[in-house]
């Protein structure tokens, strides 16, 4: 029976790396919990922006469709199933086992920690009068700006190998718009605060930017670490 290599000073560096960044990064998510919980004054305030983004949607029946079939489209479910799509097309298509499972990993785990903690805060959704679709169960974070983020950042960096400079701009404006609408859509249908998309983008972010850092180029068959193992 063969024994696994033993783990590499670099290795340890990197799991350290990733854990130092994931425990200084998700601190500013847990102020933001805190004040979402505690902090009346911004409870109004997030209640505000709703009430004019919600009417701001209800005078523009365009933008209402739009924003609904964007809703839909973006559903956390059909992100991760995009980007495991993606990742399969990276693995048979490059050979980039590692990183392909990797991008897959990453993206279940964020929704798993997004379910976590919209039950450990326990927000209720924004009162909206004559809602325009019917969101259940917690409010912080959002569920899809959470995935959104965390797609947008980790399937850029699936793909970032592949791609030449000026795919790179590409990519990268592409990711940060899909991030920025799904955002402003979870507002103006009056689905979500403020707070909770800005937690949303937080802890994807957060979640990515780790995993990366703890990942970065590991080979699980091998047990060794590359600058871009495949």
């Amino acid at each position: 029976m063969s024994r696994r290599p033993p783990r590499t000073p670099s290795r340890t560096r990197a799991l350290t790396r990733a854990l130092v960044w994931g425990l200084v990064g998700f601190v500013p998510f847990l102020v933001l919990a805190w004040l979402v919980r505690t902090n009346t004054a911004l409870h109004d305030a997030d209640q505000r922006v709703v009430e004019s983004a919600t009417a701001v949607t209800r005078a523009h029946p365009g933008l209402e469709t739009f924003f609904l079939t964007w809703s839909a489209v973006t559903q956390p479910g059909f992100v991760v199933l995009a980007g495991a799509l993606l990742a399969l097309w990276t693995w048979r298509r490059h050979g980039m086992t590692a990183r392909s499972l990797w991008a897959v990993a990453t993206l279940l785990v964020s929704w798993g920690l997004t379910q976590v903690a919209k039950l450990a805060v326990g927000r209720v959704r924004p009162l909206v009068e004559d809602g325009f679709v019917d969101a259940p169960g917690y409010s912080f974070p959002s569920g899809h700006v959470t995935s959104a983020a965390t797609a947008a950042v980790t399937l850029t960096i699936l793909v970032w190998p592949l791609l030449a400079a000026r795919g790179r701009v590409l990519v990268v404006v592409a990711a940060t718009l899909f991030v920025l609408i799904t955002a402003a859509d979870r507002i103006f249908l009056g689905v979500h605060f403020p707070t909770d998309v800005v937690a949303g983008i937080l802890l994807g972010t957060v979640v990515s930017t780790a995993s990366y850092l703890g990942y970065r180029g590991w080979d699980p068959t091998t047990g060794t670490t590359e600058p871009e193992a495949r």
